[in-house]
């Protein structure tokens, strides 16, 4: 059986070898498993024939019957298009293609009746179809209408091949009929009993042909139960072993540096949730584990303070410590603050980025060398070979999903024995995410602001909303607050961006003169934004107009006003991160969302949230849903085990937590993998794990 499936999808009926690696290529499929667990995202039903005169704006996909009238080549360059008129004897609706080929401009012919099958949207004054799907109608009329039609995912080289869901759908059912035996198991008949799954075979048969909406519904469950659960039985599974094979340097003693710090030199006094999150970590750290902890808490909520206490405990067992950040705007941020914090402790603390050259490079790298460097703050230039550590017993990584994998494990290879990982993110992280993309970490999480800062008030503006939004940015000028103004950089529309960028600052200079404006952006050189943002900081200028390279690491508490261009733009991460940089002083603080005035219902509802809600974790939970897990937090950087292909982390949250409790129950039963009960379970985990790239040990 496993030979069949194993074998190569160019000999399967209907493939040949230009196909199979178009399939290869665009689909990952290059065999015949492969094409069996390539799965349908959804079915739609193909029982009705619409008319055209019925047609509606925010119709889903619809069928139609009829011809075409005439065709028209419109535009120029990648502009060019194929415009069809297109008739049923009711009324007119436009068809439109976008990518143009010698196969488009011939395949298609007036007068010829099709079965049409596409999404109406709105255009102007009118509804059109995009990149319709459309067949003689000659050569349907007799097909069965489906009400169950799979829908696979497809590429623009597949739709240019002809390579249609119809098409993989025939080959799936191709695979299948040469099939000389049921499928083989991957669950045991527990399982399966347990959470009520029908089997592996008829879940793929159902999929990919049943007619009948309850079977597919369970065929769904099916297969996304086994994704989740071999997911998580190998970040379980992983976790155990690392907690066994990786000793940590036990931090057993909370001496004199700690102590003197806390005691008569915090600038303020901890929220009762730093307490309770140095406690977490101190019991790691004392335990003779290798820690592996991830640090939440929302922009502001002092996780800085946690890291430096911590890096003290490393200093007071003997230990250095060394703390990186993504950006050396960020790095040279915490370095002042801790660096003036811990002045009057006597100690040695250094900033190691790119920026830093020649003989006071060398002397820092000398001083880490030597054990003089007690704490070292960077970006990841502390992962050069050059940078050689006498005894780093912690490393503090901020904003951790800027950085590769192959990046942090480099400093795993600064000392004989791993050192204690502590990873932090002011983005909040969803529980199901946190259950995977850092499921083999521990989970602290700070939940308290400093006591006297006040909730940030946001407001959502339109565009023709602009002089009530100067008015109110003026009111805040005459106090002496600062302002912000952020415009989107995004990298396929950079130029016209940017030409956005230096319009705003324009007008903004324009109608806030005489107070002071300055500009930054990820083109300028490193000198002219570091002086820009120094003179900000300083409050030598008043306004900032920015791009997103303001999202992390400025701290100016006087700046009281974040005006968020374009705020469509955005995720909703990515506002929450940009509404943190005001409200870090006394005063009353505002973000201002600024948009076009027609928006789409997910935009407002975007905008709704951000005005509602302060909470970085309701935030991040609709971001998810909004957007995805990809988007949110470089999920495919941080590195899955195994790709999703049916489930959903957040869609399918509820039995994420399911498939994670059966897991848990599979390590504590047989923890050494050698009962025969469960052999069919460990031989797929370590089949996927042949498949995929090696789950990295790395946090």
């Amino acid at each position: 059986m496993n030979s069949y499936l194993d074998q190569d999808i160019t000999y399967l009926k209907g493939v040949g070898s230009v196909r199979a690696k178009l399939l290869a290529s665009e689909l990952g499929v290059r065999t015949v498993d492969d094409l069996l667990n390539t799965y349908p995202f959804r079915h739609e039903d193909r029982t009705k024939i619409h008319r055209i005169c019925d047609l509606t704006e925010g119709m889903q996909h619809v069928q139609l019957r009829g011809r075409i009238v005439n065709f028209q080549k419109l535009g120029e360059g990648p502009k060019r298009r194929l415009v069809a008129a297109f008739s049923d004897g009711t009324g007119f609706i436009q068809l439109v293609w976008f990518r143009l080929s010698k196969y488009l401009e011939t395949a298609y012919k007036v007068g010829v009746d099709y079965q049409l099958f596409g999404e109406p949207k709105p255009f102007g004054n009118h509804l059109s179809i995009a990149h319709p799907e459309l067949e003689e109608l000659e050569k349907v009329k007799n097909r069965p209408l489906l009400r169950m039609q799979p829908v696979y995912h497809s590429t623009e080289r597949l739709d240019k091949a002809h390579i249609t869901s119809r098409t993989i759908n025939e080959l799936v059912a191709n695979a299948l009929e040469k099939l000389s035996a049921p499928l083989p198991e991957t669950l045991t008949p527990e399982l399966m009993r347990e959470h009520e799954l029908v089997s592996r075979d008829r879940a793929i048969r159902d999929l990919h042909f049943s007619q009948n909406a309850q079977d597919v519904a369970a065929a769904r469950r099916r297969l996304k139960f086994e994704e989740l659960f071999f997911l998580q039985l190998s970040i379980l599974q992983y976790t155990k072993n690392r907690k066994i094979t990786y000793a940590g340097w036990p931090f057993l003693k909370v001496g004199s540096q700690f102590n003197d710090f806390y005691r008569h030199h915090l600038p303020f006094r901890l929220t009762e949730a730093q307490k309770r999150v140095i406690k977490e970590v101190h019991a790691d750290l004392k335990s003779g584990r290798q820690m592996n902890r991830l640090l939440q808490g929302d922009v502001g909520s002092g996780k800085t303070m946690v890291a430096t206490l911590v890096a003290l405990l490393a200093l007071d067992n003997g230990f250095q410590a060394c703390i990186m950040a993504p950006t050396e705007i960020l790095a040279e941020q915490h370095f002042k603050g801790i660096s003036s914090q811990l002045s009057p402790l006597g100690l040695r603390v250094e900033l190691l980025t790119g920026n830093v050259k020649g003989r006071r490079r060398k002397t820092i790298l000398e001083g880490i060398a030597n054990g003089e460097v007690q704490i070292t703050v960077g970006t990841h230039a502390l992962i050069e070979p050059t940078v050689a550590f006498l005894n780093l017993g912690l490393v503090v990584i901020d904003e951790q999903h800027r950085f590769g994998v192959k990046q942090r494990a480099a400093l795993w290879q600064k000392n004989s024995r791993p050192p204690h990982i502590l990873v932090m993110t002011a983005t909040p992280i969803p529980r199901t995410l946190a259950m995977t993309v850092y499921g083999d970490l521990d989970v602290s999480v700070i939940d308290q602001l400093p006591p006297g800062r006040k909730p940030i008030v946001t407001k959502h503006f339109r565009s023709t909303q602009r002089q009530q939004l100067y008015n109110g940015v003026e009111s805040e000028l005459r106090k002496g607050r600062q302002v912000y103004f952020v415009y989107p950089l995004i990298d396929e529309n950079e130029n016209l961006d940017l030409l956005a960028l230096e319009q705003g600052f324009e007008a903004v200079s324009e109608a806030f003169a005489p107070w002071k404006v300055g500009k930054v952006h990820g083109r300028m050189k490193p000198a002219e934004k570091e002086e820009a943002m120094r003179a900000f900081s300083a409050g030598e200028i008043q306004i900032l107009v920015s791009t997103t390279v303001i999202e992390v690491g400025v701290n100016v508490p006087n700046a009281s006003v974040m005006v968020v261009e374009n705020a469509e733009r955005f995720g909703l991460a990515q506002l929450h991160q940009l509404r943190g940089r005001v409200g870090r002083g006394a005063e009353q603080s505002y973000c201002i969302l600024v948009t076009k005035d027609n928006l789409s219902d997910n935009t407002r509802q975007r905008m709704e949230i951000m005005v509602d809600t302060n909470d970085g974790f309701v935030i991040a939970e609709a971001d998810m849903k909004f957007r995805g897990p990809g988007d949110l937090e470089g999920t495919a950087q941080s590195g899955l085990p195994f790709d999703l292909k049916i489930a959903h982390l957040i869609g399918d949250a509820a039995l994420m937590s399911e498939a994670r409790e059966a897991a848990a129950r599979i390590i504590e039963a047989d923890p050494s993998e050698n009962d025969n009960r469960f052999a069919v379970l460990w031989s797929q985990l370590h089949r996927l794990r042949r498949e995929q790239q090696n789950f990295s040990s790395i946090s």
